[in-house]
């Protein structure tokens, strides 16, 4: 059985509405891993327990190099914990806005890049009967 004693984690990589997301090591392995904890209290009282379920299956059924995947799942006191594969280089919208503050988006090869990713991200959740949002 995993538990955070696991892991040691490092900085926070973005925050949501039921808790954050932080960059963890496992400490057997020292791979790097991004571990999304959802508060509970905030679970329970926004009534995401389903929603938080349905992530982790979902995230434990997709494979893709597009997709981030689940490693393993476990609970403290206060949190439920998704550790998943983690994406290294940021997120979309940082690369849009904040790689060329004078200059944001990107030329087009770049642009024709990154949706051709999203989309076979998003033919791989289909593939597998996910259809997301």
């Amino acid at each position: 059985a995993v538990n955070a004693d696991a892991f040691a984690e490092f900085r926070v990589l973005g925050k949501g509405g039921f808790g954050e997301v932080c960059a963890c090591q496992r400490r057997a392995t020292g791979k790097m891993y991004a571990n999304k904890r959802l508060n509970k209290k905030r679970l329970k009282k926004r009534k995401g327990y389903e929603a938080a379920l349905v992530e982790k299956r979902i995230l434990a059924r997709v494979h893709s190099r597009f997709i981030v995947s689940l490693a393993c799942a476990f609970q403290t006191k206060t949190d439920l914990c998704l550790v998943m594969t983690i994406m290294n280089g940021g997120d979309l919208r940082y690369h849009i806005y904040n790689v060329d503050e004078e200059n944001p988006g990107f030329a087009e090869p770049r642009a024709v890049f990154y949706t051709a990713q999203i989309l076979l991200g998003l033919e791989h959740l289909h593939q597998h009967r996910i259809v997301y949002r």
